[in-house]
């Protein structure tokens, strides 16, 4: 069995495919975001994942499922008691969230926003769940000519803060979140506080890039920590760093946009290291799954799938791909938050055995313990390898 020198893992930040069997208690009965997706745009155009075995995880209008598949294909179900981006990731990497992170589907209550106005010295707009550009419309003018910021949630278990650049600089609000983060712990301990800087231009309010996590660090080691600690190189591109509370990372590059982190993956498997490329890719979940748009979505898709070639032709003899998704946030449903789905899993190396089904994984961390055995490091607390598989 050839050894393994790197690991590129690439999330595509909701691409779920199918409800788990508890989504209804999330309220996410009938969720597929690959498949209600196609249907929606009459198919989708994705020849290069068709050619991995996407088609043959889940049957999507427009891709075979007859063809000899390039990888390894399944997928997998989350075992933790969620679905959102913090839970997903810490899962792949071999952590369970068995007590979920606290949500407030009825806007955050007055002992936090009090201690939160009191701590940025001035009120605050909004309080309740939103889609981040919806609020941005309604509160957008009434925040320009107060300075308060605009606080909401989603949910997920985030505290957001969006503030117009030229209204609240950049720099002062991170140290809202900041202060916000000092106050959210205990009981209102939530995943994420999210910095939204936005400015106005042209009549309209637009996200700026310049957003920022400020998560709780993951409560035990992580496939990252361990990589780290014996000396392998972890490079975090996108939101990897801020997920992980910049932990067990070597080195963060933080990244606008799909193109952006497709580009610095690219750089980096070029260059010459041992260890883990992890890869976060947010278009897919930030600017379509949570704006309910099937056509963006799609179009995101084939996007990456014109820029998948590249990347296969980028890998040495030793390296391994792992592409999935840490959640779903379906296009097509009514709500405009993440859903509770099984994820696809795709594993692909020029040194790997014949493809074949990997099947249902029970576990995201079956993905992290497969790369542990892979990097030779010890066992992850959770997770079943199936590294062996790759080889019979």
């Amino acid at each position: 069995m050839p050894k393994t020198r790197r690991v590129i893992i690439i999330i595509l930040d909701s691409v779920g495919i199918g409800e788990l069997p508890d989504a209804e208690s999330f309220g996410d009965q009938g969720s597929n975001t690959l498949v209600n997706t196609a249907r929606a745009v009459g198919g989708l155009r994705l020849p290069n994942l068709e050619a991995l075995g996407l088609g043959k995880i889940f049957p999507i209008q427009g891709l075979r499922d007859d063809l000899p598949s390039r990888a390894f294909y399944g997928k997998m179900a989350e075992a933790s008691n969620a679905k959102d981006t913090t839970t997903g990731h810490w899962e792949i990497a071999g952590l369970l969230t068995q007590e979920p992170f606290p949500t407030y589907p009825g806007g955050f209550p007055a002992e936090v926003i009090e201690k939160f106005t009191k701590t940025v010295g001035r009120p605050i707009l909004g309080n309740k769940p939103a889609s981040g550009t919806e609020i941005i419309k309604e509160l957008g003018e009434k925040h320009i000519k107060t300075g308060y910021p605009i606080v909401y949630t989603s949910a997920d278990s985030v505290f957001q803060i969006a503030a117009c650049e030229t209204v609240v600089p950049v720099e002062e609000l991170y140290e809202m979140c900041k202060r916000a983060r000092g106050i959210l712990t205990g009981r209102h301990n939530v995943a994420r506080v999210i910095a939204r800087p936005f400015i106005m231009s042209q009549g309209q309010y637009i996200r700026t890039p310049r957003r920022k996590d400020f998560s709780i660090p993951p409560p035990a080691p992580t496939l990252l920590d361990i990589a780290k600690e014996k000396g392998l190189d972890v490079v975090a591109i996108g939101k990897i760093g801020d997920i992980y509370a910049h932990r067990g990372i070597t080195v963060e590059r933080p990244t606008g946009s799909n193109k952006e982190g497709i580009e610095e993956t690219l750089a980096w498997i070029k260059k010459d290291l041992k260890g883990i490329i992890f890869t976060n890719l947010i278009d897919f979940d930030m600017k379509y799954g949570h704006r309910n748009d099937p056509e963006g979505y799609a179009r995101c898709l084939e996007e990456f799938d014109l820029r998948l070639p590249e990347i296969l032709g980028s890998l040495k003899e030793e390296d391994l791909l792992c592409i999935t998704a840490d959640h779903g946030c379906d296009p097509t449903t009514p709500s405009t938050d993440h859903s509770r789905e099984f994820v696809p899993l795709l594993v692909y190396g020029p040194a790997l055995g014949k493809p074949k089904s990997l099947g249902l994984r029970e576990s995201f961390s079956d993905m992290g313990a497969t790369i542990a055995e892979a990097l030779e490091l010890p066992p992850l607390r959770y997770g079943k390898s199936f590294y062996k598989e790759l080889f019979d």
